[in-house]
């Protein structure tokens, strides 16, 4: 059992984001008691440590803050390498020009190995501890991924990236129909609940069905899916996809999906309406376990089926400035009740810290026209950068805060190792302008350490 005294900083109880600043926590001369299970025993003032726990060993941490671990809602792995590629336009000549090729070469075992290491180094230095993880198309990647994902003792939700139609760049990722269903059932009888077997609310390795997006894959595709997450739904197996991202007239992405499935809506493919017309024709892949990246463009009805279903919204601000996508409507989603967590989307993220992308929220929140612009609160950003992905991931009474009970994923900040932060932390002038700055300035070189159930992880 240890001690550690530092400046704790989160978002405590279980609030939604509209209530997140009454439940924002700062406590200057703070302490997070984490006993031998790697769960947190207390989380409060130092002065106020019960009698039981006041001969624990201290950590010193002071002039340090201590804030829960970033949860990353949705990132690439198999676009580690492709952050800053230049596509020439929009989401769909991105994919083409520079996306399908760079994924293909993870067919390369030792390729995809060091791409591995690669990547959950680069979440160990952001200080993401959790991630749903859009995975890659060849199982040998997939392996190497939940390995070393292991190996580094990080949080991960991952699966292939099921495409069985495409253009000529994504051939070599596509696969048929029964092949792609084989992978799938193989990928989550290997991994899904790993390290825990039968334990979803505990496991730390854990497998979704994620198809690219309704252009990837087709009718019949859907119709397995749906057959196969109905089969898993109960050991906790997740969907993961993209939803509304790009809305050039009739030639993007949503104007596609409508085109080629014959729906109303861009979400009746993933809600079992894929047959003509947006007949009913097959298990709707929507539930409390679905995490729907973007959303930008969705109808009042789209978000209203969102939230009956329960599912989640990863909100993707940076990649969403980087492919021109447009802003997704916060205040629409927000009335309705979704949780909506924030998402590097790395590769067409270039950050992959989530405070950047929540700096960014702010700024692209802000900016939009003015009958959607919002000024979102500091509380706003820190509990979308951590409570908000961890209840995307159902994984709330696990972590993301530091209340006592949960398990001790959390961050050492130490603000002088980046002076930027250090001006805005002394700057700060209470628990709001103190989660404002953490979320503008922090930066990798300020993270110094990273626990995982009190275990500190390093790459």
């Amino acid at each position: 059992m240890l001690l550690y005294r530092g400046h704790v900083l989160h978002i405590a109880g279980s609030p939604d984001v509209d209530h997140a600043r009454d439940a924002l926590v700062s406590e200057p001369d703070g302490a997070l008691v984490v006993d031998d299970s790697g769960r947190i025993a207390y989380s409060g003032p130092f002065g106020g440590i019960p009698r039981e726990l006041a001969g624990t060993p201290v950590v010193d941490r002071r002039g340090c803050l201590l804030l829960p671990g970033f949860v990353d809602a949705h990132l690439h792995f198999p676009q580690v390498y492709t952050t800053d590629a230049h596509g020439g336009g929009t989401l769909l000549s991105w994919l083409d020009r520079c996306v399908f090729p760079a994924e293909a070469c993870f067919a390369d075992a030792g390729f995809a190995r060091e791409a591995a290491r690669e990547f959950c180094a680069a979440r160990i230095a952001a200080g993401t501890t959790a991630a749903m993880v859009f995975g890659s198309a060849f199982p040998v990647a997939q392996d190497a991924l939940f390995e070393e994902t292991a190996r580094a003792g990080l949080r991960i939700v991952s699966g292939r990236g099921v495409q069985t139609r495409g253009p000529a760049s994504a051939g070599p990722l596509i696969t048929g129909e029964a092949e792609a269903e084989r992978l799938c059932r193989a990928e989550i009888a290997r991994w899904h609940c790993a390290d825990d077997p039968g334990r979803p609310d505990r496991a730390m390795l854990q497998v979704a069905l994620v198809p690219r997006f309704a252009l990837s894959v087709t009718r019949e595709t859907f119709g397995w899916m749906g057959e196969l997450h109905r089969e898993h739904r109960s050991s906790g197996v997740y969907f993961h996809t993209h939803l509304s991202e790009n809305d050039a007239p009739g030639v993007g992405e949503i104007d596609s999906v409508l085109r080629d499935f014959g729906t109303d809506s861009y979400l009746d493919a993933y809600d079992g309406r894929f047959g003509p017309g947006g007949e009913l024709a097959g298990e709707s892949l929507l539930g409390r376990r679905s995490i729907l990246a973007h959303a930008v463009h969705c109808t009042d009805n789209e978000l209203d089926r969102i939230a009956t279903a329960r599912a989640s919204v990863a909100h993707c601000p940076t990649s969403q400035l980087f492919l021109g996508s447009g802003t997704m409507p916060w205040k629409r989603m927000a009335a309705r009740g979704i949780t909506v967590a924030l998402g590097s989307d790395v590769g067409a993220g270039d950050e992959w810290l989530v405070s950047r992308v929540a700096n960014d929220c702010f700024k692209v929140h802000m900016s939009t026209s003015a009958d959607r612009a919002v000024s979102l609160e500091p509380a706003a950003l820190l509990f979308s950068s951590t409570l908000a992905g961890a209840r995307a991931l159902d994984l709330e009474e696990s972590f993301g805060n530091l209340d006592a009970g949960k398990d001790a994923d959390f961050l050492v900040v130490d603000p002088s190792s980046w002076p930027p932060l250090a001006r805005s932390v002394a700057s700060a002038s209470g628990p709001d302008s103190l989660a404002f700055a953490v979320m503008m300035a922090l930066r990798e070189p300020a993270i110094a350490e990273v626990f995982v159930r009190g275990r500190r992880v390093s790459a």
